[in-house]
């Protein structure tokens, strides 16, 4: 076993520690990536994977500790692949996310004080909405039900308790494990594409407290999940609760070689879905929103930050009322929402049947009347908009995309609508940087821009930016 004891430099992308390692004296000195450290620590490191430019290295004894370190509060901390930072103090890391943007953004803040502080949680636990965890058995069929391994490929170990998700996700998680271990069902294994069991999904409405459940499984006619299977599973999370109010549902994946994934829901108890309550104050107004969440639809998993979130970027926008705000790739239709108290109208345009029928209902549980869906692609969608000949130019659109940011498709839309500005909400600002950059050269200014954490314990940052034709 290769060993080295190494400062951490700084971090990954990924809130991993980096640290310099030079084998011998006239050699080049390789990065090493190691998980659950802390900038300022000194390690002693196993030496793991090697490769030309990166190598990682395990944990193996914290020699000196960092100023930032403190106890982390979660059994699992040393290996989950899920919170990175527990073992860092909470202000060094909404302060660490901070520098990320500042230097993502350093160019175009040479000129004005365009960066806002970052927005932080006063309580930066049990914050998710929503948890996956995963199914898996080694070789010598020892069961795991939990979350994957920090920089250990696609092994998973078994959960106890997770302290960013609410109490009773780890009392579900412990009742289906038990269930498992009574029955001969097996594992999805990918190598092979065999067993049946894949996630549990659970999810709350934070504001509500209304609960979901969510099993996937293999859809291989080969083997099959049987009837008792499926009602012991829900007496197990029922009883695990004590409540028949959970809304539980099973998600059938088919997969098959040259062919596109297909999934079914099959509602099995409670509910049909489970509803989120939004409390925003912007600018003089108090909004309450009820948003509808379906088992597979998307929601931003912190919904307390999240509120914290659209209450800045709305109030970015400053006390202007828009003639029509376009909301692409709406989702849902949250923001599409939030935007009808600030418009005359409000467009949103939604890929996803799915997702477009939650926001239509969404619409209905709001009462609110200037906001029209368009389910299709947005690029298509937009297009035939702007050939109608009533068509109305839009003064405001929000982009809201995944972590991949806007592709060439979403940035010749807005090339198309030309709006006079462009609220660009993000979950991966090193994407982001790449957009504004291309928005730039349309003819944008950047008017702010403020960094929200969204995701505590972790390196994930979301981050807003106003744009201005000028």
């Amino acid at each position: 076993m290769d060993t080295a004891d190494l400062k951490i430099q700084k971090y990954s992308s990924k809130g991993h520690g980096l640290a310099l390692y030079q084998k011998k004296e006239l050699e080049e000195p390789q990065t090493i990536e190691i998980a659950h450290v802390v900038q300022g620590d000194l390690v002693r490191v196993e030496l793991m994977r090697k490769n030309k430019r990166k190598k990682k290295g395990k944990l193996l004894e914290v020699l000196s500790a960092s100023k930032d370190r403190v106890v982390a509060r979660c059994e699992h901390a040393t290996i989950c692949g899920g919170c990175t930072w527990q073992q860092v103090d909470y202000l060094k890391q909404v302060a660490q996310k901070q520098l990320w943007v500042q230097t993502f953004f350093q160019k175009f803040l040479e000129k004005a004080d365009l960066l806002y502080p970052i927005l932080f949680m006063e309580d930066p636990w049990h914050y998710r909405n929503k948890m996956e965890f995963s199914f898996s058995e080694n070789r010598a069929k020892t069961r795991f039900l939990g979350l994957m391994i920090a920089q250990g490929a696609s092994y998973v170990f078994n959960v106890n308790t997770c302290h960013i998700a609410p109490k009773w996700f780890s009392i579900v998680l412990q009742a289906v494990r038990a269930w498992w271990e009574k029955t001969g069902v097996l594992a999805f294994q990918f190598r092979d594409n065999t067993g049946i069991l894949r996630n549990l999904t659970l999810r709350e409405g934070r504001r509500t407290s209304q609960k979901m459940a969510m099993l996937t499984v293999s859809g291989s006619p080969d083997e099959a999940f049987k009837r008792p299977e499926i009602q012991s599973f829900v007496e197990a999370v029922q009883e695990s609760i004590d409540s028949k109010e959970i809304s539980i549902f099973l998600r059938v994946q088919q997969t098959a070689k040259g062919m596109p994934t297909q999934f079914y829901e099959m509602h099995l108890a409670g509910p049909d879905h489970i509803t989120e309550k939004l409390q925003l104050k912007i600018r003089d107004k108090e909004l309450e929103l009820l948003c509808k969440i379906s088992p597979t639809s998307f929601f931003q998993p912190n919904s307390l930050q999240a509120e914290k979130l659209y209450e800045a970027a709305f109030t970015l926008l400053g006390d202007t009322q828009e003639d029509l705000i376009y909301d692409l790739y709406c989702g849902t239709g949250t923001l599409t929402m939030i935007a009808s108290f600030f418009a005359k109208k409000v467009i949103g345009i939604e890929l996803h049947p799915e997702s477009i029928f939650d926001a239509e209902e969404n619409l209905q549980k709001n009462n609110i009347t200037n906001v029209q869906f368009y389910q299709g692609d947005v690029g298509k969608t937009v297009t035939k908009l702007m050939v109608d000949p009533n068509f109305e130019k839009p003064s405001l659109v929000i982009v809201d995309p995944p972590r991949a940011g806007l592709d060439p498709l979403a940035i010749h839309d807005l090339k198309q609508l030309m709006p006079a500005r462009i609220l660009y909400i993000s979950c991966n600002p090193a994407t982001q940087v790449t957009n504004v950059e291309e928005l730039i050269q349309l003819g944008y200014q950047i008017q702010a821009i403020q960094p929200v954490d969204q995701f505590p314990h972790t390196a994930h940052i979301e981050n807003i930016v106003l744009l201005k034709k000028v």
